[in-house]
């Protein structure tokens, strides 16, 4: 595997997989994103002013867990496959883990999260037929 990183950033390159995955923050505040190539490739070019920015906006988010002071402790896994494509990831689940209905109602509402909108869906008939 092969790693890049900056401030409050990590990307990661799996050659055996082909995939792009990054994670922002670390700890009890955490998210796990697959990236595309382009922004692995980019994301420490001197001119890049936000690389967290680029991953949060190119990204598609897997999994986030937030422990703050805004409230209590809580996580979203919004792909449930997160390990298989992060395995290089230490992840930290705080909290409440979000259950699957609320977490398909948040991707369905958040434009934020429009990216994960097939695969919830599909995972989503997947329980269903079960």
């Amino acid at each position: 595997m092969e790693f890049k990183k900056g401030n409050g950033w990590r990307c990661c390159y799996d050659p055996e997989t082909g995939l792009y995955t990054a994670e922002t923050g670390g700890g009890i505040n955490h998210n796990l994103f697959e990236i595309t190539k382009e922004i692995y490739d980019h994301i420490d070019d001197p001119d890049v002013d936000m690389p967290v920015g680029m991953i949060y906006k190119g990204g598609r988010h897997l999994y986030m867990t937030v422990n703050d002071r805004c409230g209590p402790p809580y996580t979203v896994i919004l792909d449930s496959d997160y390990k298989k494509l992060c395995p290089w990831a230490k992840t930290v689940t705080t909290g409440y883990v979000w259950e699957d209905d609320i977490t398909d109602e948040a991707v369905e509402v958040f434009a934020s999260e429009a990216n994960n909108r097939e695969q919830r869906r599909r995972k989503r008939e997947q329980r269903n037929k079960e």
